[in-house]
């Protein structure tokens, strides 16, 4: 019961109140804001630029014209591509702009504005592979693909094994490291990815023969698509889209397919990761440390009266503190952060990033501490609590003098080890919109498709915090140790 109640006290101290009853357009323009979902690492449509860190790219100043022409600010919400729909239909924001190809399935699903951009769908192969020359080709072979593109499923009708990835950058990084044979996209992504890295490993292979379009989306019956493709029109007559696609892509992909662009060159590794020590360095200290310590304190606070309920001879308590940790223990945390943060606001109940990941990693450091705390509990001799109830000590007084100071010396390590497992289980948070230490390597790494440097500089940051908790986790055994008769 304990638990069940902090478990609610802590949803409703996480959640706001329900959005307004007003929908369409005159919300938008009421509220003067427009909010833009985006990847935010899906270069050069949506990425940090390496010299500012400002969120640019095509589909980002598309998005900012049309809210310019609307007559609202744009506010951006960075968001993974696998989990932008969920996010979407959770009123996270009013739109996706993130190169969202339009098809008959997903017309039935959102609402969808007139393209924005036009390009072909494309076979991207390793450049010494002469083994595909066309779709059919593509049967019994492996693709890499984010597994909600429709590329995914032109891949998977051609008879391609489909290996799901994040995003076009994770796929041509495994296709660069001979892990797929290929990976299907649009030609704008290609040719992007080819104008800024002057990779020469890779090539077009074949067409697929289907044009892909690329528009706004928002939640069906949104009132915003008469507005939006107005603005979209003006645009495209103006020049304003044109002028845009030119900046990123060296061709105007508003009105029809683009042609490949010449190749560039990079930043190399070690000045990309000489650039990010510091915001990396930020990162951790703002946001994966604090997102530990507070999970982790509230966490404990959870176990402890978790394990007291384990403890009880009351059946019901027991049952119910019993439950709690098998829930816990058998769903994985990462489903745990997807219900808190995107299927809660189907309840009415909102709540921002980072209150939701606390919550997520609190009641999941509750369920697995709790364990700990009660095995500790159970290691003092029986004994010590007759001792105590002998001298006149009572329930309470019993466990905080007599029980816990000598449950804690063996509690201590297996709670070190929940702690550390906390530090990297943060890098989760990232998948609901928190920019802690692993979303800023990703922003990083999203223009030069540079993952291994930038991960490992990340992978050193998150070693160097657990070494720390580990010397601490020392010192506290050793400090514990000192009462212990030997």
């Amino acid at each position: 019961m304990l638990a069940a109640t902090m478990f609610l006290v802590v949803i409703t101290l996480g959640a706001c109140g329900s959005s307004s009853d007003a929908t369409g357009i005159d919300r938008i323009q009421q509220n003067g804001v427009l909010r833009i979902g985006t990847e935010g690492t899906y270069a050069p449509f949506s990425y940090h630029d390496p010299a500012t860190n400002e969120l640019v790219g095509y589909d980002v100043e598309v998005a900012e014209a049309v809210a310019e022409r609307l007559g609202v600010q744009p506010v951006f919400v960075e968001t993974p591509w696998d989990s932008i729909f969920a996010a979407l239909g959770a009123d996270r924001f009013d739109v996706v702009a993130n190169q969202v190809t339009i098809t008959p399935e997903r017309q039935d699903l959102y609402d969808l504005s007139e393209p924005y951009a036009i390009g072909e769908g494309v076979i991207v192969t390793r450049a010494d592979d002469d083994s595909i020359t066309s779709l059919d080709d593509l049967a019994g072979k492996t693709t890499a693909q984010s597994a909600t593109s429709n590329w995914a499923q032109v891949a998977r009708d051609a008879g391609a094994n489909v290996e799901a990835v994040e995003g076009f950058t994770q796929a041509i990084t495994l296709l660069g490291q001979g892990r797929v044979d290929a990976t299907v996209n649009d030609s704008l992504s290609v040719y992007a990815y080819l104008a800024s890295t002057g990779d020469t490993s890779v090539k077009i292979a074949a067409q697929t023969g289907e044009q892909s379009e690329q528009g706004f989306a928002a939640n069906k019956d949104s009132g915003l698509m008469d507005a939006i493709n107005g603005a979209i029109n003006d645009l495209k007559a103006d020049g304003t889209l044109a002028a845009i696609s030119q900046k990123y892509l060296d061709a105007n992909v508003a009105g029809g397919p683009t042609a490949e662009a010449a190749g560039g060159t990079a930043p190399s590794a070690w000045r990309l990761i000489l650039d990010n020590l510091w915001p990396m360095a930020k990162a951790t200290i703002t946001a994966t440390i604090p997102l530990t310590i507070i999970s982790f304190v509230i966490g404990l606070v959870i176990a402890l009266g978790v394990a007291l309920a384990r403890l009880s001879n009351n059946r019901v308590v027991s049952a119910i503190a019993r439950f709690y940790v098998s829930v816990i223990r058998g769903t994985p945390l990462l489903v745990q952060l997807f219900i808190i943060f995107y299927a809660f606001p189907e309840l009415n109940i909102t709540i921002d990033p980072f209150p939701a990941a606390v919550i997520a990693f609190s009641l999941n450091v509750g369920g697995y501490a709790a364990e700990v705390i009660r095995a500790a509990i159970l290691s003092v001799p029986k004994g010590q609590w007759e001792a105590a109830e002998t001298i006149g000590f009572g329930y309470v007084t019993t466990l905080r003098r007599i029980i816990l100071p000598q449950a804690a010396r063996t509690a201590v390590p297996p709670l070190s080890n929940t702690l550390i497992s906390l530090v990297k289980d943060t890098s989760l948070a990232s998948t609901i919109l928190v920019t802690e230490l692993l979303r800023t390597a990703q922003i990083a790494a999203a223009p030069t498709f540079e993952f291994f440097a930038l991960y490992g500089a990340a992978a050193v940051y998150y070693f160097i915090v657990c070494q720390i908790l580990s010397f601490a986790q020392t010192r506290v055994e050793g400090r514990l140790d000192r009462f212990v008769a030997k």
